[in-house]
């Protein structure tokens, strides 16, 4: 664990060397403990191979996921490092993005964050089918947000609540615009109803909603204050409720994974 610390420490280090020239010592005491991080993590690979098995029985080195996934980062680290000495061809390059993957050694080497990984694998099915659910129940309320506001979001840019058309804006001087967030169609609905069950930013679409008055005419106060209503349910309903179902989903693959441990 303390060499997986000091590589992934290293790994995020090493962008503050590249201005550094290939003979200064700073840059040949960063390529000794590379070398010395991978030479230990091979002999570690070599010593679980021989006690372990390399992978003919069960239970032996390369039967186990995380071991494969050690091995592989070993293996493409041990590469590297050779070619990185006798080869100067781009594509061996490629292999030093494999660096990228060391913090995960961590895992293979900490039960419970096995668990936690393992309930997220095994969870993928389950949540697809939680996001079929709340993308038709998403998909009702846009829907009904369409057949309700569709075309009622535009605005003047100056005196939005006294200039209530397109033709008094341009008048006044101003811009005809319409909100980012709109209920214009399907797709816009969609993603205005994602910002809403973020939570962040909600009440000023709800606001653009409560003023909106008509197809193509600007907000007047609180022209309808009955869509609160619309945004309270679904606020409970698609945001609080339905979204409380990946967390359940988690939960329950990380008991049972849990449990099979």
């Amino acid at each position: 664990m303390f060499l997986i610390c000091v590589s992934s420490v290293k790994l995020a280090s090493d962008t503050y060397f590249t201005h550094y020239d290939e003979d200064s010592n700073i840059r040949l005491v960063n390529k000794f403990i590379d070398y010395f991080i991978n030479v230990m993590f091979f002999v570690e690979a070599l010593i679980k191979s021989i006690a372990l098995g390399a992978g003919q029985e069960k239970g032996s080195y390369l039967r186990d996921g995380w071991n494969k996934l050690d091995f592989f980062i070993v293996v493409t680290s041990f590469v590297d490092m050779i070619t990185s000495e006798f080869s100067t061809l781009e594509i061996f390059k490629v292999l030093r993005l494999t660096r990228a993957l060391r913090p995960l050694r961590f895992i293979s080497h900490n039960q419970a964050m096995k668990l936690i990984v393992n309930a997220l694998i095994e969870s993928v099915g389950s949540i697809l089918n939680v996001m079929v659910v709340v993308v038709m129940v998403w998909l009702m309320f846009a829907i009904l947000a369409v057949n309700t506001l569709a075309g009622k979001s535009f605005y003047c840019s100056i005196d939005m609540y006294k200039n209530h058309n397109k033709y008094d804006c341009n008048n006044a001087g101003g811009h005809w615009l319409v909100y980012d967030s709109n209920y214009d169609d399907i797709f816009s609905a969609l993603m205005t109803l994602f910002i809403v069950s973020t939570l962040e930013g909600w009440p000023d679409i709800m606001l653009q909603s409560v003023d909106a008055v008509g197809v193509d005419k600007g907000p007047s106060y609180e022209a309808q204050p009955g869509i609160l209503y619309f945004y309270v349910v679904f606020i409970m309903v698609g945001s609080f409720f339905l979204l409380n179902f990946f967390i359940g989903v988690l939960f329950l693959k990380y008991s049972e994974a849990k449990k099979a441990e």
